[in-house]
């Protein structure tokens, strides 16, 4: 896996499996700009979903990078993802109940996912922008 992801060993704080819904291989990176680095091997990524996560510093509009990566696809914001990773890393008290996940970055989107514990529930959103509207008729 670090190898198809091209990572140095030091680069991997913590490895996890993660699932709500679609499950994913959680990889906690040492920061923000060693998810933002990461130049996967795609064809080495084959078959397997893969979430990338590193802190952002302390005090600032992010608290963490996260980059979803799935054959040979990159997903600009995913909610799943960032449910499992918050069930983790909140859980583990790595993240605090309440944050904002900067997503999309490497690939040029600017997307953000709120993060919430409420009541002991995470709760995930943020801004939505239509891009397809339409209708579909099944039947004859």
């Amino acid at each position: 896996m670090r190898a198809a992801l091209r990572l140095e060993t030091d680069d991997v704080e913590a490895m996890q499996w993660v699932d709500n819904g679609p499950g994913w291989i959680g990889v906690l990176l040492r920061d923000a700009d060693a998810v933002l680095a990461v130049r996967p091997d795609v064809a080495a990524l084959s078959g397997l979903a893969v979430g990338l996560a590193g802190l952002h510093p302390a005090g600032g509009e992010y608290a963490v990078e996260v980059r979803a990566l799935f054959g040979t696809t990159e997903d600009p914001v995913t909610g799943s993802l960032n449910a499992g990773l918050a069930q983790w890393l909140v859980g583990a008290g790595v993240l605090p109940d309440s944050y904002v996940a900067r997503q999309g970055t490497a690939i040029g989107r600017s997307g953000r996912v709120h993060v919430q514990r409420r009541d002991g529930d995470l709760w995930i959103g943020g801004t939505t922008r239509t891009s397809v509207r339409g209708t579909v008729s099944f039947g004859a």
